[in-house]
């Protein structure tokens, strides 16, 4: 017998307005359970949202440029088994957007890392349920979404001078990117900004031939978050290296009987662990700048960046000082896998108060992550080297691990950079500290 579910949007974390970005079926289109129905775009990641049982679309209440939340309807579906997961138990496939420092790592780190949303800061909701949000602030004569209000606002740009394509000339964030990449009217001095003079475009066809296409929609997102944390954060950056010889033979016994089980142990859970540690030791680095106000967090996230075929992404490892290696190696394999699948939600990367950019994977011998703001701090990795120490006696081989500290000098001084750097480094040459 027919089952006639509504289909609404699920949670998506603390997001609301969330722009529709595509549609992907129509009234009449048969679809299989967890197809995708619509795509959402937060300002970290894009979400499919999943059909709940399969059977026939019978109706829409999304189109593009709506905007929803949590509990909105998008559609009614006819399942013809007359059996369908809540729909308040689907889960949104997302594919995070990034911008770690580069870390970007987060985040961003490097989008770097994909870059973490400032903690409180809330978008004006809008009511559940209705098939487009409210233009907030029409009273000024323009027409935008709160989302876009609010990026308007950290890339210092005036909505009254952007061109908006959207309906009734809604301002969108491709309208706002667009204007802000093209630089055709730097707001940003008349607001107090910095006025920064946009370059200058060039036709690159007068020089030889040329290919032109679109920016992966994690860069594109992930750019102005990142361009943003470099121009208002003092960026100083601590280099040292850290003897991993010992680390490194110790982690190569777990990998092996790891792998029976179907997991892998790295040099990163080792240094999750050991970040945790020092965070713990150091909590400056764990703690965000709130105008006069530094705010301590007693809870520690950390958000590790991933390559993916679209870019970097920055997921979130949650509580990493209460896991042990096994467990953060998990956490690690998972959060990599549906990264890469483009499958992470929204809250998988939200709530980070450090990052880490490994580049250990392809090479390098330091560079500069980009604080993965409000954040404070972010560690970048690269590949480990055997290198002659010298003992006391004699010269020795030992594996050696570059460290590179990015950190906000409003909050941490090279001193205290160079304490955690090296309290680091120290944790990871003697594993049986990481106990401690």
């Amino acid at each position: 017998m027919p089952n006639t579910i509504e289909i609404k949007v699920p949670d998506i974390g603390e997001y609301t307005d969330v722009p529709v970005i595509d549609v992907l079926v129509s009234v009449g289109d048969t679809v299989d359970v967890e197809a995708p129905l619509i795509t959402l775009e937060t300002d970290k990641a894009t979400m499919d949202i999943p059909a709940p049982a399969a059977g026939t679309i019978t109706a829409l209440s999304v189109k593009n440029g709506d905007t929803v939340s949590e509990g909105t309807v998008i559609a009614v579906i006819e399942s013809s088994d007359g059996a369908g997961a809540p729909v308040e138990e689907a889960v949104p496939e997302s594919a995070p957007s990034s911008a770690a420092p580069v870390a970007a790592a987060s985040a961003a780190p490097a989008r770097q890392t994909p870059p973490a949303e400032e903690e409180g800061a809330a978008p004006v909701p809008a009511a559940a349920g209705a098939p487009a949000a409210p233009v907030s602030g029409d009273s000024d004569g323009l027409r935008a979404t709160p989302l876009v209000r609010r990026l308007a606002r950290e890339l210092e740009v005036e909505l009254a001078v952007v061109k908006g394509t959207g309906v009734s000339g809604r301002v969108t964030k491709q309208d706002l990117l667009a204007h802000y990449a093209g630089g055709s009217a730097p707001a940003a001095a008349a607001s107090g900004g910095s006025g920064i003079p946009p370059i200058p475009p060039v036709d690159f066809a007068k020089f030889g031939p040329v290919r032109t296409v679109p920016l992966p929609r994690i860069k594109k997102i992930s750019g102005p978050f990142l361009h943003r944390s470099w121009l208002n954060v003092p960026h100083v950056t601590h280099n040292d290296e850290a003897d991993i010889t010992d680390l490194d033979a110790y982690r190569k016994e777990l990998d092996a009987v790891a792998k029976t089980e179907g997991y892998r142990v790295t040099l990163l859970a080792f240094l999750l662990k050991a970040s945790a540690s020092a965070l713990r030791k150091y909590p400056e680095l764990n703690s965000s700048l709130s105008g006069d106000d530094l705010v301590y967090k007693d809870y520690i996230n950390i958000g590790v960046a991933v390559d993916t075929p679209d870019g970097l992404v920055v997921p979130v490892v949650k509580d990493v000082d209460r896991k042990g290696i096994t467990e953060l190696s998990h956490d690690l394999a998972d959060l990599s896998a549906r990264a890469r699948d483009g499958k992470l939600a929204a809250t998988d990367m939200q709530g980070g108060t450090f990052t880490i950019s490994s580049l250990g994977g392809i090479g390098g011998t330091s560079f500069t992550p980009i604080v993965n703001a409000p954040e404070v701090a972010i560690l970048g990795v690269v590949r480990s080297k055997m290198a002659p120490v010298w003992n006391g006696t004699e010269f020795e081989p030992r594996l050696m691990l570059p460290l590179s500290l990015s950190y906000d000098h409003r909050v941490i001084d090279g001193a205290l950079a160079a304490r955690f750097t090296a309290h680091l480094g120290t944790l990871v040459s003697d594993v049986r500290r990481l106990v401690l």
